[in-house]
């Protein structure tokens, strides 16, 4: 006798918890529970409809980007903390925000190239995604670049860990290049759109 395949599905909201798990096994056997301990509501909003990954972010310099509970972003070496994990969700054509799956922030880049985290979701969290050579992906400010030549804004990293501003970020270097590192894949509700604040907090630039 041959057991039916059993496959989960997890269903995350835009702050990085899981809302709904959805267990099939064999034909009509779907299961459904709720995460978090809270009842189904009609009222609830739309079911989510983008498909992202939960990620870890490993840069080339030897760093797996972390958000930490203080606000600041950096490289660590070790790959075991959760505040490495981030939510991928697509946003447009080749286009991504980053999310803290631990922190529900949102990594931003200000018109000055700093990276921060934001407790909302702006036009400043978002970011183009491209994969370069040998595979490995940039990502670059969807809303800044060099105002005389064009040239993209990119996430990176030194070799000291330290986030670095955007428009000294080349996409040549490894500073640039990440591999995002798979956990699993999730469904995201859409994140609602705010203004960009006046002044932005950003995280001390490497000098």
């Amino acid at each position: 006798v041959t057991e039916a395949l059993q496959t989960t599905t997890y269903l995350v909201n835009p702050l990085g918890r899981v809302d709904l798990e959805v267990t099939s096994k064999g034909v009509g056997g779907n299961k459904v529970r709720l995460c978090g301990g809270r009842p189904a509501r009609p009222d609830r909003g739309p079911e989510p409809q983008l498909k992202g990954i939960v990620t870890k972010l490993f840069c080339r310099q030897g760093f797996y980007l972390q958000a930490n509970p203080d606000g600041t972003i950096q490289g660590t070496p070790e790959d075991t903390s959760s505040f490495t994990h981030f939510n991928l969700i697509p946003v447009g054509l080749r286009v991504v925000t980053i999310q803290s799956a631990k922190l529900g922030h949102y990594m931003a880049m200000n018109a000055e190239g700093l990276l921060y985290s934001s407790p909302h979701f702006t036009a400043e969290c978002r970011f183009k995604e491209c994969v370069f050579e040998n595979y490995y992906v940039l990502y670059a400010s969807a809303l800044y670049r060099q105002r005389r030549s064009g040239r993209a804004w990119y996430l990176g990293l030194d070799k000291e860990g330290r986030v670095m501003k955007g428009n000294r970020v080349k996409k040549t270097k490894a500073a640039a290049h990440f591999v995002p590192k798979l956990l699993e894949v999730a469904m995201y509700r859409e994140p609602s759109l705010h203004s960009v604040p006046e002044t932005s907090p950003s995280s001390p630039p490497a000098p």
